[in-house]
């Protein structure tokens, strides 16, 4: 009973299907694989430093604009921007990956994707964003107009950008006349937050940590790993709720002993957040809560 359903079915897809739909995915299927064709033979012959055989890879009227916004028009002004290119860096190595490659017409489509060209040296590769026009002339598909950006790698800072009141300098009292201070700030890409922590006690520093908070992408949140100046390290799980941030903890203190808490960061307004330590255990032993701490913000 169960074949003859799935017979039927494919029976119905069959007579259902519109006629030029399987033909017109064909024609897509050649293509793509055409421009791979030309594609891998650009790669060839930038690798033997032919520019003459870069450029039949173009059409005639083609345009190139590079990341330094360079402009070349036409075949003969590629071939010589590729032959000078070759001459001043020998032993370049080129690769290509495609992001994506979509048709506008039978004739015309646009490619996305990033280069990386190497030294001979072993040096690092120069990175570069680019979208390609090719079209199809004569039954052959050619660059017509390309595209080259710098490129700039994906950032997390969308996923951080919570935590962005954060930023800055922070300091509160403590218990017995201490003073705690917070300091945050991006790191250079905005890949992570940079944040250390200190107390102290009439000048002198009791203790002090550092943090690094970015994104888990496997974990799909927010993560963050400390680093205590006796020696110690662990690390935590965050959770946003509302204008509180929660932060669940696991450390191995400088002795090699555990340690657990669970840290409610709450952003209060601009220039004030609140920091309580709470669920705390050392070598399976409870600890009282910490005292709820207000810390306003330096300026």
């Amino acid at each position: 009973m169960r074949m003859r359903l799935l017979c039927c079915l494919a029976l119905a897809v069959l007579l259902f299907t519109p006629p030029g739909f399987a033909e017109e995915r064909r024609a897509d299927d050649d293509a793509k694989a055409a421009i791979q064709k030309q594609a891998e033979a650009f790669v060839e012959a930038f690798h033997k430093g032919d520019a003459k055989a870069v450029a039949a890879l173009w059409a005639p009227d083609c345009d190139f604009t590079d990341q330094t916004g360079r402009h070349l028009k036409g075949r003969d002004a590629i071939e010589k921007g590729f032959t000078d290119l070759f001459a001043e860096n020998k032993g370049l190595k080129l690769r290509i990956e495609r992001e994506s490659l979509r048709f506008v017409t039978p004739d015309v489509a646009v490619e996305d994707g990033t280069t990386e060209v190497f030294p001979p040296d072993g040096g690092p590769p120069t990175r570069s964003r680019f979208t390609n026009i090719h079209v199809k002339k004569e039954g052959q598909w050619l660059l017509s107009s390309v595209r080259s950006a710098p490129f700039i790698p994906p950032s997390n800072h969308p996923h951080l950008r919570g935590l962005e009141w954060a930023i800055g300098n922070w300091m509160g009292e403590a218990k017995e006349g201490g003073v705690e201070r917070l300091s945050v700030a991006w790191s250079d890409n905005q890949n992570f937050i940079r944040a250390t922590f200190s107390t102290t006690l009439k000048n002198i520093p009791l203790g002090s940590a550092t943090h690094r908070i970015g994104w888990d992408p496997a974990a799909k949140r927010i993560r963050s790993w400390v680093f205590d100046a006796t020696g110690g390290f662990g690390e935590g799980a965050w959770t946003r709720n509302g204008k509180k941030w929660v932060v669940k903890t696991t450390s191995v203190l400088q002795d090699g002993k555990k340690a657990a808490a669970t840290y409610t960061l709450t952003h209060v307004d601009a220039d004030t957040l609140t920091l309580q330590a709470t669920d705390r255990s050392e070598d399976g032993k409870e600890l009282p809560d910490t005292k709820e701490v207000t810390m306003k913000r330096v300026r």
